[in-house]
């Protein structure tokens, strides 16, 4: 009997993390013209610490920008302090929480309409914790709150695990281009950028239309090696 050929993987979209907000009024001039130029799936914006209503004022300037090129809206959940009914009053499409305990504190005012993604999991029983509880999307490689993030080799092996056993989709923080390249061929479904776009001094706009071309390429050489194997 013929083995069935495994379908392939589509090619991982970007989640771009904007800079920590304070006026929200160059974000809202750059990021359309930004979010044009590539595929990104889910913007993580990142707002500096402020009362409720300048939040959610923060938050509604700029949803237009970001929803109307197709992305969605996810707030940091850290910001939020607690507060996670500011999501939905906000017109956010959901929030990025760090940890477990986060998570299960966010759920009852985040699900079932908004999304809901978790980072800070350090290990794999907290990474399958909290798939069972429901996440929409898992991250691994971002830093902790030392500055602190596992090596590459260590990032691109969770991918892959999670990628090969688990249904939701996985996503790699990536600090660099060529890290980039690594997550995406590793399996990820989404490679989460931030700093390094924005500091790079060709302009955000260059930066993440390269980093898109990479993983595509990444994600080429990896199907052209499973077609390979397979064949």
């Amino acid at each position: 009997m013929a083995t069935k050929p495994v379908p392939p993987r589509p090619v991982p979209r970007l989640y771009l993390a904007t800079p920590d907000v304070d006026d929200p009024s160059p974000s809202m001039a750059s990021l359309p013209g930004l979010l044009a130029g590539a595929d990104v799936a889910a913007v993580l914006l990142r707002l500096k610490p402020t009362d409720q209503r300048t939040m959610i004022s923060r938050v509604k300037a700029l949803a237009p920008a970001i929803q109307n090129s197709g992305a969605a809206l996810l707030l940091d959940g850290q910001v939020l302090d607690g507060q996670f009914e500011l999501v939905a009053r906000a017109g956010a499409d959901g929030a990025h929480l760090t940890g477990i305990a986060a998570m299960e504190e966010a759920l009852p005012s985040l699900k079932p309409d908004r999304i809901v993604g978790v980072g800070g999991l350090t290990t794999r029983h907290d990474s399958m914790a909290a798939g069972e509880l429901g996440a929409d999307y898992v991250l691994f490689g971002e830093p902790d709150a030392g500055k602190q993030r596992p090596s590459v080799e260590a990032i691109a092996e969770r991918l892959q695990w999670w990628a090969e056993l688990f249904e939701p989709p996985c996503v790699g923080f990536a600090a660099s281009r060529e890290e980039a390249y690594e997550f995406a061929a590793a399996g990820a479904d989404f490679v989460l950028v931030g700093d390094f776009i924005w500091n790079d001094r060709r302009g955000a706009a260059a930066a993440l239309m390269e980093v898109e071309q990479t993983i595509r390429q990444a994600h080429a050489a990896m199907a052209g090696k499973a077609k390979a194997e397979q064949g």
